[in-house]
């Protein structure tokens, strides 16, 4: 089993301290780099020290998450972030994306959480908890005018939008709704070019916008 390298960026030590902990009982994940803010993260960061997956909260002094996550991926451009944010920090998570953010956790989630998270963003996927897409849809009712989309989608492309936004893996939407995966990989390369979205996460956020998902 490889080990997924994790940088924690955070400015609370005994939030940092915990984590490290949690993660510390699963030889899978070592931490290998630790910050008390997104500047001190960046200076640090280099090509070759880069983490598999890093932990960072959006909310710090010197150097917030979302400046933080743009630095850092312009020196390390595959570099997997995974936003950690509070209750209320809704409004953070548009720009947050536009900065590169692969997935999204609540800093009160459950390990079981954290770890899917970074499983799923070390290979590749984004990650959106429940509670954060819960907390999001809350956020953007009722609906706005503004937030009405001319896109029109079909029945099964806005069945394949659920599937990702639970974060299922595309085998897992095929099997799900009993299609093969490679249709489902041709109605997510759909959904992305309809939206103008970049990734998963903008695709996303972008159906919450439109509120074109529940949960």
């Amino acid at each position: 089993m490889n080990t997924i390298r994790i940088a924690l960026v955070d400015d609370h030590s005994l939030f940092r301290n915990g984590l490290k902990l949690l993660l510390s009982n699963s030889a899978r994940y070592h931490v290998v780099m630790e910050a008390p803010d997104g500047k001190a993260f960046v200076d640090q960061l280099t090509t070759e020290n880069a983490p598999d997956v890093v932990l960072m909260d959006i909310s710090m002094p010197v150097m917030n998450g979302i400046d933080a996550a743009r630095a850092a991926i312009s020196k390390v451009p595959e570099l997997k972030i995974i936003a950690l944010s509070m209750f209320g920090e809704e409004d953070y998570y548009y720009e947050m994306i536009n900065a590169g953010a692969k997935g999204f956790l609540l800093k009160n989630s459950g390990i079981e959480d954290v770890t899917e998270a970074i499983e799923q963003v070390a290979a590749g996927n984004s990650f959106f908890s429940q509670d954060v897409l819960y907390n999001v849809i809350r956020k953007f009712q009722p609906r706005k005018e503004d937030d009405a989309t001319d896109v029109t989608f079909s029945k099964r492309e806005l069945q394949v939008l659920q599937g990702i936004c639970k974060g299922l893996s595309n085998q897992e939407i095929a099997d799900t709704l009993f299609i093969s995966k490679r249709t489902v990989d041709k109605h997510r390369s759909n959904l992305l070019g309809k939206t103008n979205s970049k990734n998963t996460a903008n695709l996303v956020m972008f159906a919450i916008k439109h509120k074109l998902i529940s949960i």
